[in-house]
């Protein structure tokens, strides 16, 4: 069902095209950061962490019921195009994540560019990663296979380079990851493969334009175009990955790639559930729980994540 014309014009005016992204990056940092207000659940406790990453230090922020059980943990990756977003602006996403999975969130404040430009957001990633799964029982009294990867745009992307990073370095392997409406392809412009690119990019809050302002942010040359950690789907042997929830949204412009990058998983042997959720936009998983399509995902998460996930309705 399309979009109407009162909601399209709405989605026109908060696409805020006037700032111009490479120039003012500062300050649409800012404005994600307002339109993504903190919040944490009385239910939920957060305590901020470091990870050491050889000259520098990695924020994590951990979510976790006030119990003494041992949970389940989803190490979450946030999106905002590598340049946006942070451990604060993905508090209540995070929190929500912790009460309606019954998991322990670690949330991950990788560096952004353009400071820091590709491959420092999926080397710190990795680092995380590493020192999580490796010391899983130490730190948390689980085994490396109670840990999902899961992330949201650019998020979603680094969920899936850092399961590329495991299986070349052999140093851990995830069993799950969950990606939502990942960014996973090299190019959004109007010479891009993928349909929804040209039938999305227009008025829908994330734009083509705007996409390739953060792919152009992000990368720190035309070299890394071609490198299977900044685009996924571009890796040419993907066989022996995690088994994959694949989440996409009808007029996401990231939607055809991150479908293909799940028949891609599928065609090399990999487990994957794919949904594409009807009549929404990309970055929706981080409305209300109380929206359907929102707790349609977290239905489907939870069930993913505990091993009871069939495969979708044809």
């Amino acid at each position: 069902m399309p979009i109407n014309k009162v909601m399209r014009e709405a989605l026109k005016a908060l696409s805020y095209p006037d700032i111009h992204l490479k120039k003012n990056y500062k300050i649409v940092r800012s404005i994600y950061t307002m339109t993504h207000p903190k919040g944490l659940s009385s239910e939920y406790k957060a305590w901020n962490h470091k990870v050491v990453a050889g000259d520098h230090v990695i924020p994590v922020r951990i979510f976790s019921s006030d119990d003494d059980v041992k949970h389940p943990v989803l190490l979450f990756f946030h999106g905002g195009g590598w340049v946006t977003g942070n451990i604060d602006s993905y508090t209540k996403v995070c929190s929500r994540l912790a009460k309606f999975t019954g998991h322990t969130v670690i949330s991950v404040d990788y560096r952004l560019a353009p400071e820091h430009k590709f491959p420092a957001a999926p080397e710190d990633c990795y680092a995380v990663a590493k020192e999580i799964f490796l010391n899983s029982r130490k730190h948390f009294g689980i085994e490396p296979e109670d840990i999902t990867l899961i992330g949201d745009s650019a998020g979603g992307n680094l969920a899936a380079a850092v399961s590329l990073m495991a299986k070349d370095r052999g140093e851990f392997m995830p069993k799950r990851q969950v990606l939502i409406y990942p960014a996973v392809n090299n190019d959004f412009s109007e010479n891009s493969q993928f349909k929804s690119i040209i039938d999305n990019g227009e008025d829908y809050l994330l734009t083509r334009t705007r996409l390739c302002d953060y792919m152009d942010l992000y990368k720190s040359s035309d070299e890394d175009l071609s490198n299977p950690y900044f685009a996924p789907i571009l890796a040419g042997d993907l066989s022996g990955l995690p088994d994959t929830l694949l989440i996409t949204a009808e007029f996401d412009p990231l939607r055809d790639e991150g479908e293909a990058f799940g028949e891609k998983l599928k065609s090399f042997g990999n487990q994957v559930i794919a949904y594409r959720i009807p009549d929404v936009l990309h970055g929706f998983f981080a409305l209300s729980p109380k929206y359907p399509p929102v707790e349609y995902c977290y239905e489907k998460i939870n069930r993913f994540v505990n091993g009871r996930e069939e495969a979708p309705d044809e």
